[in-house]
C-alpha cells in the first residue's frame, strides 16, 4: 500500500506541473528548463502542455492503481505501464511543440 500512496504523491506532482503550466505567463519547457521556447501563441501552447499534464497525471495514476490487484503483477504493471506511458507523454509534447514553435 505504500507502493500506491508514493504512485499518488507522484501523480499528483503531475497535475501541479499542470496547474502551474496553466498559469505560466512564460512559455514552459519540457526538455530543457534552461532554454526559453519561441512559440506563436503562449497561452495557447501553456494550455496545451498543462492539458497533456493533467492527462498524465490522471492516467499515471489510474496505472497504479494495478497494486491494487495484486502486488507483484500490480509492479511490473505499474512499471511497463509508467514507462510506456512516459514515452507517449514524449510523442505528445513533440507534437504540441511542432504546432506551436516559431522558425
Amino acid at each position: 500500500m505504500d507502493v500506491l500512496c508514493i504512485w499518488m504523491l507522484v501523480s499528483g506532482i503531475f497535475v501541479v506541473i499542470g496547474i502551474l503550466s496553466w498559469r505560466s505567463e512564460k512559455a514552459v519547457g519540457f526538455w530543457n528548463i534552461s532554454q526559453q521556447i519561441q512559440v506563436s501563441d503562449i497561452k495557447k501552447y501553456n494550455h496545451a502542455v498543462a492539458k497533456m499534464w493533467f492527462v498524465f497525471g490522471g492516467i499515471f495514476a489510474v496505472i497504479g492503481l494495478a497494486v491494487l490487484i495484486d502486488d507483484s503483477v500490480g509492479i511490473v504493471g505499474m512499471v511497463l505501464g509508467g514507462m510506456f506511458w512516459s514515452i507517449a507523454l514524449m510523442v505528445v509534447y513533440t507534437r504540441i511543440e511542432k504546432k506551436y514553435r516559431v522558425m
